[in-house]
């Protein structure tokens, strides 16, 4: 209401995660430790059971990544109810949080992703940049983290996990009727060089591309 962050324009990241974070033994750090490091920004809640069992497998990704030498944090942004349930379910995580007093800015980066459900998980590139909106299924499908930081495919094979995308937006699936993996990589390589040219018109304007492609078998 005061209008102090007129004209009410989208921040860089950088700006609106800006101020101390915490780690669940009490340590405190400054935001810029991000800086230079993919971020994963991790909106959940205790009372989700969605959210604890992403976790639990979030928890093994980041360990494996880390161990691999990638420069990677996480950032808890919690949508818990009491600040005890926060610091019980932030307990079982060893990466960052942005403070539950801090409301505002917990809001702020709500707002900045136009979060409309949990459990989410935004993936950042260095700068700050989104690589993908689709943590959570990049996570569950890829349990090894061998295409870190999952940077998305032209074309998707459709399954369970990630058919969550087709309430997000316009989606094109062709699909074939065998589970013969010839047919459904002959079916990818039709639609996949229409997909690339499209990506391309709208990553060159620096816009999402308006169309998710999908090869959906039986």
């Amino acid at each position: 209401p005061p209008g102090l962050e007129f004209p009410w324009g989208p921040k860089p990241f950088s700006e609106v995660v800006a101020g101390p974070l915490l780690r669940n033994n009490g340590q405190t750090l400054d935001s810029n430790a991000l800086e230079g490091s993919h971020v994963g920004v991790y909106f959940s809640a205790h009372w989700c059971p969605p959210c604890r069992s992403l976790t639990r497998v979030l928890v093994e990704s980041y360990r494996k990544i880390k161990e691999a030498g990638q420069k990677f944090e996480i950032l808890f942004v919690s949508a818990d109810r009491s600040e005890d349930s926060f610091k019980q379910y932030f307990s079982e995580m060893p990466w960052v949080a942005v403070p539950y007093a801090d409301e505002a800015r917990r809001s702020r980066l709500n707002r900045l992703y136009g979060i409309q459900g949990i459990p989410t998980l935004i993936v950042l590139d260095s700068k700050g940049d989104v690589i993908t909106r689709q943590g959570r299924v990049e996570v569950l499908n890829d349990v090894e983290c061998r295409e870190f930081p999952w940077h998305p495919k032209p074309v998707l094979e459709l399954t369970d996990s990630n058919a969550v995308q087709l309430n997000e937006g316009p989606c094109l699936v062709l699909f074939v009727d065998s589970e013969d993996d010839g047919e459904s990589e002959a079916a990818k390589q039709l639609i996949q060089p229409i997909a690339e040219k499209i990506i391309a018109k709208y990553k060159a304007k620096e816009e999402e591309a308006p169309l998710l492609f999908f090869v959906a078998g039986e």
